[in-house]
């Protein structure tokens, strides 16, 4: 180990010539540093949108002895990848950190693995390699499908799992004397950290960060090349309190916890120095207890203001009165379900009153479009529940055209999936013929009412639910499969026996043992199977 660190710091690399277009890049010396890659495995555009990886960046830096640089996944580039900052390539770092969020990704990861010559099972490499780890939301529910890529896996959230972690790597891995499996023997001790070669006797908790003022979530570089580079992110909760039982968000993200008003709006007006918007990032944004004051503050900072999400049962007057002064121009809401009794179902707790209600205030303000955001192939679901989509969409834009004319809908329709760690985590998907009969039911009826439809397909949403679900079989196929198409996983699960019925047809007993078992996200057994029975019956 010792004679790789004098290769990185004599290696060197042409830097992105991206970097003239960023603003708060961090560049350092490697010199007696342990470096780190921080490998988004998807586009720059969709990787510089997601505050994890400027959270994990800034957090990582901030270590006077270690450097991290950022690595995304361009399909279009034939070139191996390598780091922004730099240019140099996976292999002269000595740690490379995935940060996973998507399901899909999955594929990416074993190309920017297999393009950077190193090895691509942990089984394989040695000394010579960098330590390859990996986190975020997929990770912590179900990290078996990659299981045997990574050679230690983190279970919760960077704040509370990396600063224990970095000292076992400054002291292992920049002498270069402690061998790889007493530092991944010593790993294993950590909280919140899942290493395949030393199976734990107990499941590994889930780590979360208890205060989230200790520590600011924001934008750490900007970037006019990104998906929302108009904005300054500033993250103003964690978690969500609702309980929707098909939501990944309840608990690989819980307990529900608020930034104070004042850190808030102190990290907008430092965001406002470089952008006139502020997004404000959280699954619950409307839920802040005091959500009314921080939108008068940064109506007072005159911050034109952005939301990630709206709850339509907190989605007052005040606060659409609040967003309009702050020139939002798209509002985005999740009724999920058409009828009331799906939405019972998945424990929404919302009724279609309340959604008409909140459509009667929405069209009262000047905002140009709303977004609805609707899921098919929920548990139980029917022809006359996708029927019920349309006939809600259609009455929620009768309220906005009494109104105001003008005014644009956009409906983002996704299949169910089933999530490790919630209440739905036993049941299949719907059928690949039910879920297209239900997407050909609103196809038929809301273009020719003026309302955009945005729909995920149906077979790349089977492959998430079978990564969602899987195990360690999986491997192999994702190691082996030649090309990203619908093609070339039918041909890697038919030349690898993945048996596609019961990863995402069939539903599994309470009583059986499921792939993410040695994961602890803090959620009692006996409410996940209480809450699927109230779904069921």
């Amino acid at each position: 180990m010792r004679d790789k660190t004098r290769k990185i710091r004599e290696t060197k690399g042409r830097p992105s010539p991206r970097l003239s277009r960023e603003e708060g890049t961090i560049v350092k010396d490697w010199g007696g540093r342990l470096p780190v890659a921080l490998v988004y495995p998807n586009s720059y555009y969709l990787g510089m949108s997601n505050l994890g990886v400027h959270a994990v960046y800034k957090l990582l830096n901030s270590h006077l002895r270690a450097v991290c640089e950022r690595v995304f996944y361009e399909k279009e580039d034939k070139h191996a990848p390598a780091a922004l900052e730099s240019g140099r390539p996976l292999a002269d770092f000595a740690v490379i950190a995935f940060s996973i969020s998507y399901e899909l990704d999955y594929f990416n990861v074993v190309n920017i693995l297999k393009a950077s010559g190193i090895p691509l099972y942990s089984a394989d490499r040695d000394e010579r390699h960098p330590l390859v780890i990996a986190g975020g939301p997929c990770i912590t529910a179900n990290p078996m499908p990659l299981a045997p890529f990574f050679d230690c896996l983190c279970i919760g959230e960077a704040e509370s799992i990396l600063p224990a972690m970095l000292p076992v790597l400054l002291e292992s891995i920049l002498p270069g004397e402690e061998p790889r499996d007493e530092l991944l023997k010593a790993l294993a001790t950590l909280p919140g950290v899942y290493v395949p070669a030393c199976p734990p006797e107990n499941p590994v908790s889930r780590q979360y960060a208890r205060n989230l003022d200790d520590s600011a979530t924001t934008s750490v570089i900007l970037t006019t090349d990104t998906e929302l580079g108009d904005l300054y992110l500033i993250e103003a909760e964690r978690g969500c309190q609702r309980g929707c039982r098909f939501c990944l968000v309840n608990s690989a993200f819980a307990p529900m916890r608020f930034r104070s008003v004042d850190s808030l709006l102190r990290q907008a007006k430092e965001g406002l120095s470089q952008r006139r918007r502020i997004g404000l990032v959280g699954p619950a944004i409307t839920d802040h207890p005091r959500i009314n004051e921080l939108l008068a503050g940064l109506n007072q900072l005159r911050a034109e203001i952005s939301i990630s999400s709206l709850r339509i049962g907190s989605l007052s007057t005040d606060i659409l009165d609040a967003l309009t002064r702050g020139k939002t121009q798209s509002i985005a809401i999740a009724p999920e379900a058409g009828s009331q009794r799906l939405r019972d179902v998945i424990n929404k707790g919302t009724s279609e009153s309340e959604i008409l209600e909140v459509a009667d205030r929405i069209a009262g303000q000047r905002f140009t479009q709303l977004k609805l955001y609707f899921i098919i192939g929920l548990p139980t679901e029917t022809d006359e529940d996708a029927e019920d989509i349309v006939k809600l969409t259609l009455a929620v834009k009768d309220r906005l055209d009494r109104k105001q004319s003008g005014a644009r809908i956009t409906l983002n329709v996704t299949p169910f999936v089933p999530k490790a760690g919630t209440p739905f985590q036993w049941l299949p998907m719907a059928s690949q013929d039910t879920l297209n009969r239900h997407l050909a039911i609103l196809g038929s009826t809301l273009p020719l009412k003026g309302i955009k439809l945005n729909e995920e397909s149906p077979a790349w949403s089977q492959i998430q639910g079978v990564l969602a679900r899987g195990d360690e079989r999986l491997a192999e196929a994702l190691a082996n499969m030649e090309e990203i198409s619908l093609a070339g996983w039918r041909k890697v699960v038919e030349a690898y026996n993945i048996d596609i019925d019961y990863y995402v047809n069939q539903k599994w007993g309470t009583e059986q043992k499921l792939p993410w078992s040695m994961i602890d996200t803090g959620m009692k057994f006996e409410r996940l199977c209480g809450e699927l029975e109230k779904a069921l019956t």
